[in-house]
């Protein structure tokens, strides 16, 4: 496994679909964290991810708590517009965690404030009052980590 990609209460189907396509694709392990927007045989969710589901390495967790409980040791990087980092200057090392919040509303205060790198991001215009969509997001993040790497595995 290259990287643990946790999408904190996601709430569209098609990204997550697209999400776990990009984790199959990049030996990651996709962490869902409950509630979810969606069922997880929802049509739109498997057509976005094709025939991947079957290769996927999935957890899913009944609550924020549960999964850092279970994953304390672990080093949690919080993907967020409210960084001080850019994701660019993190030396990611395999195993890592990023967390990725709601598309409505980005990660809650109360696991913002109790994180441990720190919260990184991508940069954007700061004119703008949107980010970029969360499945893409996910992607620049997790081939940032796979380039430092050096693309383990990979073609």
């Amino acid at each position: 496994m290259n990287l643990n990609i946790v999408l904190f209460q996601p709430e569209i189907p098609q990204n997550t679909g697209n999400i776990a396509r990009t984790c199959v694709l990049t030996k990651s392990k996709l962490h869902l964290i409950k509630p979810l927007g969606f069922s997880l045989d929802e049509k739109h969710l498997r057509r976005a991810g094709l025939d991947y589901w079957q290769y996927l390495d999935l957890e899913i967790h009944e609550s924020y708590e549960d999964f850092a409980n279970k994953y304390k040791d672990g080093r949690f990087f919080l993907a967020t517009t409210k960084g001080s980092k850019l994701y660019s200057e993190v030396v990611f090392k395999q195993g890592d965690f990023i967390i990725f919040g709601r598309e409505s509303s980005g990660l809650p205060d109360y696991v913002r404030q109790s994180e441990h790198e720190g919260a990184i991001r991508i940069p954007m215009l700061e004119t703008s009052s949107r980010s970029l969509n969360l499945s893409n997001t996910v992607s620049i993040f997790a081939y940032e980590a796979l380039r430092q790497f050096g693309f383990p595995n990979m073609k």
